[in-house]
């Protein structure tokens, strides 16, 4: 699913009752610009709050998947969800008057001719996808569920099983490579089921006040969908698939990965999209502090010292341009060891704070403001020498800006071997013109 985002042509609406709720709500789908990702609105609350998909909490009661933001909830998302998810539509507002979403026919195909019929339309701005490079297990203890995650391929390819050892509903596979035709084809149609005993209890607990014979497969003693029959002989695997893809999309960004599941069902669901998102934030901070990381030819792109003056080998921390920490490997091979001094190789006090001064030299230069300039020496106060540095010590620079002005700037600076401080200094810098 890469390439560009996508949104819709122009806005539909749908209206129905809720498959739990049997309230009627009319739902309006409108295209939004790139970056705004799937966001509900609530029309009918005062201030009509909004609940990004990705962002929102999120919870489940095995029957349906629920979205809330402070006191506002939407229920029963998935169908949509899964229909956007399958189609790569990326942006888009959903306006809704009520607290569950129509249930329609049971399936996503009414979204999906909705959404046909508005048109996409495809946006100015690369898709973000999450492409998975580990394995996650997910299981309910007790349950026969297992729900696994694992990297490899393009796109998302789901292969589910069904085997709920009951009479009516036969053991069922199917494999998807999620594309917008095949889920189309393949998935869209396939409507909610339940047996009819379940059917019972959910009427009892308060639910499916909006579920028919039309809009749900009640499943008899027979193994025949009671006063329905069905669109596919294995409708019920490929619904599961469905309500499935769903809840993946409660991820923000379509993923990349190959499921395989067994009798999954929202909670395991929930559980593995929980899992996807706590890899995705641990790589967001790995890359974070990644970026917060400069090698030698970063360094060397900010300031101007070359062969035998540059004395930083590595930025290893910044906090923005308060704070900077750098590496200098101290080699034998340094040309002032050849003299200062011979038999005894130390290196000389001026050159580690010049180092300092380096250090401070790339956090300031990096701010657009000082784009084109260089901080020149104005004065060093404070120098206290704390021990020697010698071949094969590794300098730790730190540096913190004191007080940065557009045309001056004032670092403190200090260095460590071992941990134990070497060296430390005031540093007050000009910034002028590199011309």
């Amino acid at each position: 699913m890469g390439g560009n985002q996508r949104t819709i042509g122009a806005e539909v609406t749908l209206t129905g009752a809720g498959l739990h709720t049997g309230e009627e709500t009319a739902v309006v789908l409108k295209p939004a610009e790139a970056g705004h990702g799937i966001v509900f609105a609530r029309m009918d609350l005062p201030g009509q709050p909004r609940i990004p998909v990705g962002r929102a909490r999120v919870k489940s009661d095995r029957r349906r998947t629920v979205l809330s933001a402070g006191e506002a909830e939407v229920h029963t998302v998935e169908h949509l969800l899964s229909c956007l998810l399958g189609l790569g539509i990326d942006n888009l507002l959903v306006e809704i008057t009520g607290v569950e979403l129509p249930g329609l026919d049971g399936s996503a195909l009414p979204f999906a001719d909705a959404l046909g019929a508005a048109g996409v339309v495809e946006l100015e701005a690369p898709r973000e996808e999450f492409v998975l490079d580990e394995e996650l297990v997910v299981d309910l203890p007790g349950e026969d569920v297992t729900l696994v995650a694992l990297p490899g391929g393009e796109g998302l390819a789901i292969s589910y099983t069904l085997d709920y050892g009951v009479p009516g509903i036969p053991l069922q596979r199917f494999t998807l490579e999620v594309t917008a035709d095949a889920y189309l084809r393949e998935i869209a149609p396939a409507r909610t089921f339940c047996l009819e005993s379940e059917a019972r209890a959910l009427l009892e607990a308060g639910l499916g006040k909006g579920a028919t014979y039309q809009n749900t497969l009640v499943v008899g003693e027979d193994g025949a969908p009671i006063q329905n029959t069905l669109r596919f002989p294995d409708e019920y695997v490929r619904h599961k698939i469905l309500d499935l893809i769903g809840d993946l999309a409660l991820l923000g960004v379509p993923l990349s990965a190959r499921i395989q599941a067994t009798r999954s069902g929202h909670l395991a669901n929930l559980n593995l999209v929980r899992r996807l998102l706590e890899v995705r934030a641990r790589r967001r901070r790995a890359e974070a502090a990644a970026a917060q990381e400069l090698d030698i030819r970063e360094v060397m792109r900010i300031l101007p010292h070359r062969y035998p003056f540059l004395l930083i080998d590595r930025v290893v921390e910044l906090e923005g341009y308060r704070r900077a920490v750098g590496i200098k490997n101290v080699s034998i091979n340094e040309p002032f060891f050849q003299g200062h001094w011979p038999g005894q190789p130390v290196m000389p006090g001026v050159l580690i704070v010049e180092a300092m001064a380096q250090l401070s030299g790339v956090l300031l230069l990096r701010k657009l403001s000082h784009t084109g300039k260089l901080a020149v020496l104005l004065s060093i106060d404070r120098v206290k020498l704390r021990r020697a540095v010698v071949p094969g010590d590794q300098l730790r620079i730190e540096c913190v800006a004191e007080n940065v002005k557009p045309r001056t700037g004032r670092v403190r600076g200090r260095a460590t071997v071992e941990g134990k401080l070497a060296a430390e200094a005031r540093i007050k810098f000009m910034l002028v013109d590199a011309e």
